[in-house]
Formats: structure tokens, C-alpha cells, sequence
């Protein structure tokens, strides 16, 4: 269970290790590629030059420039939403909205699977915190309804309107308890889809603020690559949502999309945002032409699809059992194992062969889910793929150890 930091050349689908071994890259979330485009790189030089390394400030006090505001317009119309707002991360994203919406005497319903940084954004908050079975409504209805019940009192609203306003503070009466459903758009270790519509049905019911992080959709899904949101048809449906520029995107930095009026809220409320230093120029530029980039040109979502199919086709003739996607192609394959030795060992194996995986353990993944992650790239070719299948091939069945 022992983690150790590892040392790699680049970012790019094939890397060199701090021991000389030149690997195939599949642990890398740039999904599309867009970290080695020479456009992206062509437009973090030019920010450097014009702007410098840093912003100097918080984004409250003098930290915005023209390119934050730039990116957030274009990032808030790719998204189709009214404003946009940059952080340093995603994970800290996750933690300004939710800490500045909820509060005590609040409720946020997450699904089992989120990742970590929403459990632990939900938990600052100060709101009562439950989860759901993943990608199950059963509970989560229950969850809503004696919420709902046992804070009877007129509706406020889940809109723009209703969730502007301070936070709530347990002596705070000057509006009714809010209930929040917060879920990924797709699950990292397990490659799946939440059922959006399903759940702004529940929202809407229950008169509750709908948020997703679309941080492994945002770039790959929908017709204009916008995420999940947008291929599932509720845009207007979902009140918040975050998104990274870690991933697709092919940089760093957390991005907030909603409604002005909540944006608004969290620029005033949110200490991830009040009390730290606002992404560099360079960083706000990547992202604005990453998503002009995206939007030009589909042929890299496209191609990932392409090579998910084929390392999924591959390795099924071999005889894995791979958890079910559902309707769309995610570039994230799990190898799921069993224990934490038996993922050590096929990493070790797969390494041995010339492919860089990361295997997963608890706490990240639940005990006896172990697994190796194996996550795609639209720059790499059909023999990378290939490669992978050969050497996956024969692991599906009986133990395995690791050498350490």
C-alpha cells in the first residue's frame, strides 16, 4: 500500500522513467492530447511575454487580467452558461462552490462514487452529508423527501435567485434549508455516466440545487465537446457545474459555471477563492485555446473513441470482464483485480512490457476493487493499443503477485 512519487521525462503518450525505461504513457488524463499541441503551447508563450509567470494577487484584488476574463467568457459560452469563474484546480473548485452555497442545516446528497475532493467539499461545507448507491435514485428520493419534509416552509426557488445570499449559519432563519444532489458526469476509476436527466428530475421535484463536475467530460462529450450535460440535453437543468482544465484541456485549473447571480455568490463567499493567488496569465490562456480548439476540430474526440473501442474489443477477446460504459466511449478502462497485491503485481507486469499503469487501491477504490486504470490518448497509435492487449493478456484469470 506503500505509495512512492515517480519521475517521468514528459506528459506525453510515450515517456522516459527516472531509470532509463522508455514506457507507453496510460495513466495520462490528457485525454485529447492538447498538453503537446504546439497551438497550446504557441499561446502560453505568448502569455508569458505579454503577461509574465504570475498574477500577483487574488483574483479580488488585483489578480484578474484581461486573459482571465477572456477565458472565463469563453469558457461560460462553451459551456452555455451565463458567467464562468477560474481557480487554481479543480479540486479547489469543487470546494469554493461547494462551501459558499451549503452550509448547517443544509443537505448534500452525493453519489457513493464521487470523487474526493466533492466529499470533501461537502463535508467543509458544514451540511448534513449523505451518499447514494451509485447510479441508483431509490435512496436518494428518500433522502430528498424527509429532507423536504422535515423543513417544510415556502418554496425557495433552486434558480439564480433562490441560491444567491450568504451562507447559512445555524442561527441563521433567514431562509429555508437547501438540499443539494452532487454528482460526477463520469466516474474516474470506473469510466461510467451518471444519469443526468434522472437526476434534474429529482432536483426539480425537490426543489433541489442540481451540481455535477464534469471534470472527465468536459472536452470529450456532446456535440461541441462541452461535456455530459451537454450530451444528455440538461443544460438548462443543471445549476452548477464544475469543470478542470486537467484533463481533456490539456492544462490546470478549476472552472465554475453557473448563473451570474451564483457566481456572484461564490466570489464573495468562498475562501478557496478569496485567499488564494489567481492562475497565471499562462494558465487562463491555455485554457481559452483549448476550448477554441475543441471546437474547431472534433477529429481528436473522434480518435479516442476510435482506440477506447479497440483496447476495450481487444481486451474482452482476452477475456476481461470490463465494467459496462453504457452509451458513451470513455477513454478510462479499469483492469479491476481484486486485492491491492494482485493490482501491484499487473502494474509490475504491464511495466515489465513497456506500458506505464498506475494501480489503484483503497482508499481511492473500495477494498477488493483493486484494479490497474487505463486511460487513453488521441495521439496515440493503433499499435500503442495493441501493445497493451498482448501484454494484458492471460492476467484475467487466477492471482496474482507482486514482486515487492
Amino acid at each position: 500500500m506503500l505509495r512512492r512519487l515517480h519521475l517521468v521525462s514528459s506528459a506525453g503518450p510515450i515517456v522516459t522513467t527516472g531509470d532509463g525505461k522508455q514506457l507507453l504513457n496510460f495513466t495520462s488524463n490528457s485525454y485529447l492530447g492538447l498538453n503537446e499541441h504546439p497551438a497550446m503551447k504557441a499561446a502560453v508563450v505568448a502569455a508569458v511575454n505579454e503577461l509574465g509567470t504570475g498574477s500577483g494577487a487574488s483574483l479580488l484584488v488585483s489578480g484578474r487580467l484581461p486573459i482571465h476574463a477572456k477565458a472565463e467568457r469563453t469558457f461560460a459560452r462553451f459551456k452555455h452558461a451565463q458567467a464562468a469563474l477560474l481557480l487554481p484546480s479543480g479540486y479547489t473548485a469543487n470546494l469554493a462552490a461547494l462551501t459558499a452555497l451549503a452550509g448547517p442545516g443544509d443537505l448534500i446528497c452525493l453519489d457513493k462514487l464521487c470523487h474526493a475532493s466533492l466529499i470533501d467539499a461537502a463535508r467543509a461545507s458544514g451540511a448534513e452529508v449523505r451518499t447514494f448507491p451509485h447510479l441508483t435514485t431509490d435512496k436518494l428520493q428518500r433522502l430528498l423527501q424527509r429532507h423536504n419534509s422535515a423543513n417544510a416552509s415556502p418554496n425557495i426557488s433552486a434558480n439564480a435567485c433562490g441560491l444567491a445570499g450568504d451562507r447559512r449559519s445555524p442561527s441563521d432563519n433567514a431562509r429555508p434549508p437547501r438540499r443539494f444532489i452532487v454528482t460526477d458526469s463520469v466516474f474516474s476509476m470506473d469510466g461510467d455516466t451518471a444519469d443526468l436527466p434522472a437526476l434534474c428530475d429529482l432536483a426539480q421535484q425537490f426543489d433541489a440545487v442540481m451540481v455535477v463536475d464534469e471534470a472527465h467530460g468536459t472536452g470529450l462529450l456532446g456535440e461541441t465537446g462541452s461535456g455530459l450535460c451537454e450530451a444528455q440535453n440538461v443544460l438548462g437543468k443543471v445549476h452548477v457545474t464544475i469543470s478542470t482544465a486537467s484533463k481533456a484541456l490539456g492544462g490546470l485549473g478549476g472552472i465554475i459555471t453557473a448563473a451570474q447571480p451564483i457566481i456572484d455568490t461564490i466570489v464573495n463567499h468562498a475562501r478557496p477563492l478569496i485567499y488564494t493567488t489567481a492562475i497565471p496569465p499562462a494558465q487562463a490562456a491555455a485554457i481559452d485555446q483549448a476550448v477554441t480548439l475543441i471546437q474547431a476540430d472534433p477529429a481528436p474526440r473522434q480518435r479516442v473513441q476510435q482506440l477506447t473501442l479497440r483496447l476495450r474489443n481487444g481486451l474482452k477477446s482476452q477475456g476481461w470482464k470490463l465494467i459496462p460504459q453504457g452509451e458513451f466511449i470513455i477513454p478510462i478502462i479499469p483492469l479491476v483485480v481484486g486485492e491491492a497485491q494482485a493490482a501491484v503485481a499487473l502494474a509490475e507486469h504491464l511495466y515489465a512490457h513497456g506500458i506505464l499503469a498506475a494501480p489503484i487501491r483503497p482508499p481511492t477504490v473500495s477494498p477488493g476493487s483493486s484494479r490497474v486504470r487505463l486511460s487513453l490518448r488521441a495521439d496515440m497509435q493503433d499499435d500503442h493499443i495493441d501493445r497493451v492487449i498482448q501484454a494484458a493478456s492471460g492476467f484475467c484469470d487466477g492471482p496474482i503477485q507482486p514482486k515487492h
